[in-house]
């Protein structure tokens, strides 16, 4: 299971879907996130490696408040 910022993110869910259990991003904010990391939206939570999640939160700590 992925944890991003204090989160998990349910394995069996797409990463649009994934993102939306983080407090303060919406299905929007979430395929925006996608395109500006290069993430399939439709990619499992449980196929991201380790590099593509501390990428995710990252980008999600620097650009969300």
């Amino acid at each position: 299971m992925a944890r991003v910022i204090g989160v998990d993110l349910p394995s069996n869910k797409r990463m649009e879907i994934a993102l939306t259990y983080i407090y303060g991003i919406g299905r929007t904010s979430a395929l925006k996130v996608c395109k500006d990391l290069g993430l399939d939206p439709g990619l499992k939570a449980r196929d991201l490696t380790e590099e593509q999640i501390t990428t995710l939160a990252t980008h999600i700590q620097k650009e969300y408040t």
